[in-house]
């Protein structure tokens, strides 16, 4: 499911199944090593460079001995850092939620509005009371989203990666 979600959202595809060892050679070590990130997604990252890559399928076994030392806490931790560090897509999402928040809190105010003048307001105050919290709390989620991505911008930046990586030419 995680490799769904990422890959809808990000500019960087994560085959589905990526482990994190992998043969490669001194070229693309070095393209990882030179990324000067401290908080490190290596499934992205390896994907991120773009060097040509070869799938090697092999049949999952089970542990022969010991246990993981990953909990489930620290796997949904490691998803959402994923998710982080390679998409702004949830940022743009609360943008969306909060705008269509607030439209939907104005035709539910002016729906009040109607109704009150047509048919009198059984229910005083109420209905307009929760529409004004719905557009109060629209602005403020579309406010956060835009200085979100103003922020995700510079996370971008501060992580100084290349714009992009060349291949020596023979």
């Amino acid at each position: 499911m995680f490799y769904k979600l990422i890959n809808r959202i990000s500019q960087t595809p994560i085959p589905e199944g990526a482990r994190d060892y992998r043969l490669m050679n001194r070229k693309v070590v070095d393209a990882v090593l030179a990324m000067p990130e401290v908080n490190r997604f290596s499934k992205g990252i390896f994907n991120w460079v773009g060097f040509r890559t070869k799938v090697l399928t092999f049949d999952h076994q089970e542990r022969v001995a010991g246990e993981t030392h990953w909990s489930f806490k620290q796997l949904v931790s490691y998803s959402f850092e994923g998710i982080m560090d390679f998409s702004d897509k949830p940022l743009t999402i609360a943008s969306v939620v909060g705008g269509a928040s607030f439209v939907l809190s104005i035709f539910s105010l002016i729906f009040i509005v109607i109704r009150a003048l047509a048919f009198g307001d059984p229910t005083a105050g109420w209905p307009s009371l929760v529409s004004i919290i719905l557009m109060i709390g629209g602005i403020q989620l579309f406010c956060l989203g835009i200085a979100g991505k103003y922020i995700a911008k510079i996370y971008l930046e501060v992580k100084q990666r290349p714009v992009y990586i060349t291949r020596e030419q023979k």
